[in-house]
């Protein structure tokens, strides 16, 4: 099997390229989209197979879909980019990088997703089936293309027959990261008790894995999140930053907002994570 993967210059995707040619069967063969030879540099000395374009392009990515078996999306644009580039890329690439897929027939297409998507809590963790409900402090150009580019991959599902499959990430960290560091610019401003949904990067790949190869679940969303949000106060403690004053006084105004259930994940395609909880990985020195 030969698999597209984008996005590899990005922090999930460039931990997740190296572990799918590590994983890959006999025979198996990756092909990576960046948008210079440099940046594919790194993972051409690892096996993989170098194409150079911009996800954007439609006759960058014809040519990078030739003899390909599977795709795997990881391309996005999100923190501190323009909404115009948000939605072309989040939105109008994975879509249009899809279509063309299905004319080279590609047998398979996963897309990385985010929960962010989901909008509003529902008062319990959010299931795959729920629909998108706009709103809380991290809507915006990011989620909303996110969103129409699942609803969107979905309707080609069944119109057109394409194997598509999404993996919904939750806020991911680990091997370096700096996420975690980041997460402060939003939790230093929460209620002590406000919670954050993460996944550690090694069970992102996992996850995406399962996703890449399970047989017959075309047509289907898996959230990929650990079992344990964390609170506000854990993220300034793992951080090692003094808690602001007055955060035991602020009040969560979304106390689901973003917490999401794995059930499905586990149940359909025999996930398990590797780091069920961000304890479990800051003991293993996982960070």
């Amino acid at each position: 099997m030969l698999t597209l993967v984008t996005g590899v210059t990005g922090k999930v995707g460039e931990r997740f390229a190296p572990r799918l040619l590590q994983w890959g069967a006999p025979g198996d063969e990756v092909r990576v989209l960046v948008r210079d030879e440099a940046k594919g540099a790194p993972f051409a000395a690892l096996g993989a197979q170098v194409a150079v374009g911009d996800v954007r392009e439609e006759q960058d990515v014809r040519k990078a879909l030739a003899g390909v078996d599977a795709v795997v999306n990881v391309a996005a644009a999100f923190r501190g980019v323009p909404d115009e580039e948000a939605w072309a890329v989040n939105r109008d690439a994975a879509l249009g990088l899809a279509r063309a897929a299905l004319e080279a027939g590609v047998g398979r297409f996963v897309q990385v997703s985010t929960n962010l998507t989901y909008g509003l809590g529902r008062g319990r963790p959010l299931v795959e089936d729920d629909e998108t409900v706009p709103g809380g402090e991290m809507w915006g150009a990011y989620p909303a293309a996110k969103a129409e580019a699942e609803q969107g991959l979905l309707e080609l599902h069944r119109e057109r027959g394409l194997d598509v499959r999404i993996g919904s990430l939750s806020f991911v960290y680990g091997e370096g990261d700096p996420h975690l560091a980041d997460s402060l610019r939003w939790a230093g401003q929460w209620a002590a008790h406000q919670r954050l949904q993460l996944v550690h990067h090694a069970d992102v790949a996992q996850g995406l894995l399962r996703l890449l190869t399970a047989p017959g679940v075309a047509g289907r969303k898996y959230n990929i999140v650990d079992d344990a949000p964390v609170t506000a106060v854990d993220l300034h403690r793992v951080n090692g930053v003094p808690l602001p004053e007055g955060m035991a006084d602020r009040t969560d105004p979304d106390p689901w907002f973003g917490v999401c259930s794995n059930a499905r994940l586990r149940a359909e395609l025999g996930w398990r994570p590797l780091y069920p909880t961000l304890w479990t990985a800051l003991d293993a020195g996982a960070l």
